[in-house]
């Protein structure tokens, strides 16, 4: 295996080095090895490039905060590769890196196809709260239930070997970079850019998919110009592990008709050796010489630069910030239970507490939680201190941490305070570190 710079991905490449180049996408918690039973037939036509995520398949760990990190790394591991011009395949978070290159790079996509994706992922408090499951529990917990999320039950019931090697996957897989591709997904929503899509597009889906499923589909296919809906019977979410000779004849026809007008085969020089197959395969300013200004005559009335305010508007920045450590829900019903009598007050909360103090650098996000939990404790306020235990949560803070944190406290403010703090935080605990399938 090569080493991977940190700004590039680990891949594998197989197929003729003059044919087009079809990069294959994986799903969070798999691998490249979620495509081996497309690579038989699609490498007879294609050069094809998979890679891993970061941290998963034994790739690095190196976490990429946003779905569009992870595609300008895409985009520099095919630059080393000499591919300008590309077909691009992928399911879930690799659609949604698909959709991402589609619409910030258009010039380097033909053609995409997007299996089990979506234009938003379920809700960010649902990823976010998946990420604080894995933070406190670790792996285990999802990895059992992948194969109840990405396969139907007959087909996990008549292949146990393949259930047990999705389950490896996901338990082998960097937790951090999990937690990090939970977060990426949570702030990915395109719905409203969808239309700016200019590639053809196949949208494929599983019928039974329970994650991303016919609903999500054919809201892709309605907002991207170009694009048509294939529904593969008897699958779910993994369809290319569940239904690969479907899967595999669905993409070997579109990227063979929807890109001959507008692709020719670019070689992809090979660096070194293909990686070898890795564990869990699936079973079978002006110009410096310009001439100066002439100097202003001394009695001339020189204007007066005005400066502008280029901080941004602390309402709306406020908002985001309180979305991301509160949650959409919290916000949502904040701003729905606002009258005319609170309305401002709601106004206050996001422009000075968010917008103004919690987006001040001076401190991360787990510091201001632990100042926030103290000065709640201490107040006893224990409506907020909920909320903001939810927020310690998410802004990185363990369960222990927390503990840390109240049994400091109680030392300053008091053990009755303190006993009570340990009450309304840990029925959040419970509530927020249970994982739900």
């Amino acid at each position: 295996m090569r080493e991977t710079p940190t700004n590039t991905l680990q891949y594998r490449l197989d197929g003729p080095e003059d044919a087009p180049a079809l990069i294959l996408g994986p799903s969070l918690g798999t691998t490249w090895h979620m495509w081996d039973r497309q690579i038989a037939e699609l490498s007879s036509r294609w050069r094809l490039i998979r890679f891993d995520l970061p941290g998963h398949g034994g790739a690095p760990a190196q976490p990429a905060d946003s779905v569009a990190e992870l595609a300008e790394r895409l985009l520099a591991t095919l630059d080393t590769l000499g591919v300008q011009r590309f077909g691009y395949a992928g399911c879930s978070v690799g659609g949604a890196i698909g959709i991402e290159l589609a619409l910030c790079h258009p010039h380097r996509v033909a053609s995409l196809a997007l299996v089990a994706a979506s234009p938003r992922f379920g809700t960010a408090d649902e990823f976010r709260q998946r990420g604080v499951v894995v933070r406190t529990n670790g792996l285990d917990p999802v990895a059992r239930s992948a194969p109840e999320r990405w396969f139907t039950s007959a087909f996990a019931a008549a292949q146990p070997a393949i259930v047990e090697w999705a389950v490896q996957m996901v338990r082998t897989t960097d937790p951090g970079c999990y937690i990090a591709a939970c977060e990426a997904l949570a702030a990915f929503d395109v719905r409203g850019d969808l239309p700016r899509v200019g590639v053809p597009t196949l949208v494929l889906v599983g019928s039974e998919d329970r994650v991303t499923g016919p609903a999500e589909a054919r809201t892709l296919v309605a907002g991207i110009p170009d694009a048509r809906l294939a529904l593969v019977p008897g699958a779910s979410h993994l369809a290319p592990v569940e239904q690969p000779s479907a899967v595999t004849d669905l993409l070997a026809h579109h990227f063979g008709t929807a890109w001959q007008d507008t692709l020719t085969a670019v070689p992809v020089p090979v660096a070194g050796p293909p990686a070898q197959t890795a564990p869990h395969a699936v079973p079978a300013a002006p110009a410096a010489d310009a001439p100066a200004p002439e100097p202003a005559p001394a009695a001339a009335e020189q204007p007066v630069a005005v400066p502008v305010d280029t901080r941004p508007d602390p309402h709306e920045l406020g908002t985001k910030l309180r979305r991301e450590v509160l949650g959409d829900a919290h916000v949502d019903e904040a701003a729905a239970s606002a009258d005319d009598f609170t309305a401002d007050f709601q106004d206050l909360v996001t422009r000075y507490a968010w917008g103004e103090v919690w987006s001040r650098g001076g401190l991360d996000r787990r510091t201001r939680s632990c100042v926030t939990l103290t000065a709640l404790l201490a107040g006893g306020h224990h409506e907020e201190l909920a909320v903001h235990t939810r927020a310690a949560l998410r802004n990185g803070l363990t369960p222990a941490e927390i503990r840390e944190v109240f049994l400091q406290a109680a030392v300053y403010c008091g053990m009755p305070a303190a006993n009570a703090a340990f009450r309304v935080a840990r029925n959040v605990i419970r509530e927020e570190t249970t994982h739900r399938a």
